[in-house]
């Protein structure tokens, strides 16, 4: 699954699971653009890790969530680059508010992040992505476990797969592929933070496995997606979450 001169723009990739796909398509040869909206530092550490093993990437500062900082990344991406071939919408915002907390800003906030990052990148990459491309949003597996406190962002997510649905075949005569991810309950910062000892344990216990997933398992999953060897899979929601639901 050789990714050897192909340019992979990764939204949100300073950490988490954003960060591990960046090492990894870097790893299999990708030339990758860490993309960040706050976190330099933490980005400039993933440009530095991925250099250390001889592999190509930089940081581009941009607010997916602003149509205009989602065209300026294309637009670096490609002077920097010449071209690009996959585009990972990882970016993206939680928080847990029972709907009687839920405010207009709290509500505009997460669907302009989540859907309008992911939709106006998608755009770009109609505009700019070399043929035979591959793009992968990400959903999230709460979307069918029906959890309190997630109204909000499961929404989002929802739009997200639809999204992903109704664009494939605008993007199919163009040979690109467009899927979502939708992982489980992932051991990251965005998961981990808020929620008790006790929580977490419950949530360990709704998956075949009885563990919180790893980055890795996710970026693996991605690796695939964007290798020739899944050139038959478009429209897809692939839900990647040790049987969570």
């Amino acid at each position: 699954m050789s990714l050897n001169g192909k340019v992979a723009i990764v939204t949100g990739a300073s950490r988490g699971i954003g960060r591990q796909i960046a090492i990894q398509f870097a790893q299999s040869g990708a030339k990758v653009v860490i993309n960040y909206s706050s976190s330099r530092g933490r980005a400039e550490e993933v440009i530095k890790t991925i250099e250390q093993f001889g592999g190509q990437a930089v940081g581009i500062q941009a607010d997916v969530s602003k149509v205009s900082e989602v065209e300026a990344l294309f637009s670096e991406a490609l002077e920097r680059f010449g071209h690009v071939d996959i585009l990972v919408n990882n970016a993206g915002i939680m928080e847990n508010n029972a709907i009687a907390d839920v405010t207009e800003e709290i509500f505009d906030r997460h669907f302009a992040a989540n859907v309008k990052g992911t939709y106006f990148a998608c755009q770009q990459a109609m505009k700019h992505m070399a043929k035979g491309g591959t793009i992968v949003n990400f959903s999230t597996s709460v979307s069918g476990a029906m959890l309190p406190m997630y109204s909000v962002y499961a929404a989002t997510k929802g739009a997200v797969e639809q999204l992903t649905r109704q664009l494939a075949k605008e993007f199919g005569p163009r040979d690109i592929t467009i899927n979502c991810i939708a992982p489980g309950q992932v051991s990251t910062e965005l998961f981990l933070n808020g929620k008790s000892p006790e929580v977490i344990d419950s949530f360990r216990r709704m998956n075949a496995f009885g563990r919180l997933g790893d980055p890795e398992d996710i970026a693996n999953a991605l690796e695939l997606l964007v290798s020739d060897k899944a050139r038959w899979i478009t429209g897809q929601t692939i839900r990647v979450n040790g049987g969570f639901n």
